[in-house]
């Protein structure tokens, strides 16, 4: 198992988190997802290590901005 924290900006409420959620799912591997529009941390969890501009592109695509922590 692999696990990735990226910092998103940009989100406020759960439908933000939710959108996220939504997006990074999408991404072959991945097993789990923690998002928290409070603190901005998304922690990916995945069976091998993700790759992380797919990461950022899925959060882009649901109208965010996200950086590796």
């Amino acid at each position: 198992m692999a696990t990735t924290e990226y910092t998103v900006t940009g989100m406020s409420c759960g439908h933000c988190e939710n959108a996220v959620r939504e997006e990074v799912s999408g991404i072959a591997g991945v097993t789990g997802i923690e998002v928290n529009a409070d603190t901005g941390r998304l922690v990916v969890t995945s069976e091998q290590p993700v790759d992380d501009q797919a990461v950022i592109d899925a959060v882009d695509e649901a109208g965010y901005s996200a950086t590796r922590s």
